[in-house]
């Protein structure tokens, strides 16, 4: 029906939080995510006027032009060669700010408006090699966990009922065989859940403990809709196998060990240098999003 994957993103995404709202009290309320979603777009703007500015200051030689002449000696005003480099991505500010109000609960909405900022700030500020070196909401989380005395992230708010997790099993599967990144959710899922059954043994515990730590609904989403994004992750299918199991067994580790409620999100921030280490030691085609022009590539 779509023909960008980000578009099932969205409307996943945007299903989840109507259903949360309409099924559970959440302390999220509606004006939060109003902030959320106005921050991320209004971010994602200036910064990609900002770039679009910049391509029009340079020539194709890395040299500084002229307020109002071109290399080619035309004059032209500069707000022209602005709007031929302008390209507004609505897609990703968007699902980064449906990802903030799914996983992040904050008192004072200016807590969700730094962690917006500072999610696509990133993708502009924060890149090697034009790639994101951290997924944008992940790090809008830690933001906002690290700088900010009013937010924090329930593991258990979406509940352990089985439909939740099939709900999220079935709408993430649609998703990832669109992005074909599906690898890395069952690798960091099939590892995190073998740790779980290990610890479960030893500790002697019934099966339905296992399943009840499995069958977290923001455990879920992180697999499904954060750990995948092809944007933020290595490009070659053995590094992001290796990536996967990382994150798992770091995830188990600050979970049980150091009791963190929110693992899953230090584990990704952590990890997510080793994208750039991962993608020289295999080296493999970039994730590009099937929209755009080659003269104004999608940002984001």
């Amino acid at each position: 029906m779509f023909r960008d994957a980000r578009d099932y993103q969205i409307l996943f995404l945007s299903l989840f939080l109507c259903l949360g709202l309409a099924t559970r009290d959440w302390t999220l309320r509606p004006a939060v995510i109003g902030v959320a979603i106005a921050t991320t777009l209004l971010t994602q703007t200036l910064l990609s006027l900002w770039c679009s500015y910049q391509a029009a200051s340079v020539g194709a030689t890395g040299e500084l032009l002229l307020p109002v002449t071109l290399t080619t000696g035309t004059s032209s005003p500069r707000w022209q060669l602005i709007r031929e480099n302008f390209s507004f991505n609505w897609r990703s500010p968007l699902i980064s700010a449906l990802g903030l109000s799914l996983l992040l609960r904050v008192d004072h909405w200016p807590t969700m408006a730094l962690a917006a900022f500072v999610a696509i700030a990133s993708k502009f500020w924060l890149k090697v090699d034009g790639k994101h070196c951290f997924n944008p909401a992940n790090i809008g989380i830690i933001a906002a966990l690290s700088f900010t005395h009013d937010a924090w992230v329930s593991p258990g708010q979406w509940g352990e009922e089985i439909w939740y997790a099939l709900i999220f099993l079935g709408a993430g599967g649609m998703v990832l065989k669109r992005v074909g990144r599906w690898d890395t959710t069952a690798a960091f899922l099939g590892s995190y859940a073998l740790l779980e059954a290990m610890r479960n043994l030893y500790l002697g515990w019934t099966w339905d403990v296992w399943l009840h730590r499995l069958s977290s609904g923001s455990l879920l989403l992180f697999a499904l809709f954060m750990v995948t994004d092809p944007r933020s992750i290595p490009n070659a299918r053995p590094a992001r196998l290796i990536w996967a199991l990382s994150i798992a067994g770091l995830t188990f580790v600050l979970r049980n060990y150091f009791y963190l409620s929110t693992a899953v999100f230090w584990a990704l921030f952590l990890l997510s240098p080793l994208t750039i280490a991962l993608d020289r030691l295999w080296q493999s085609d970039r994730f590009v999003w099937k929209v755009g022009t080659a003269r104004n590539p999608v940002i984001g």
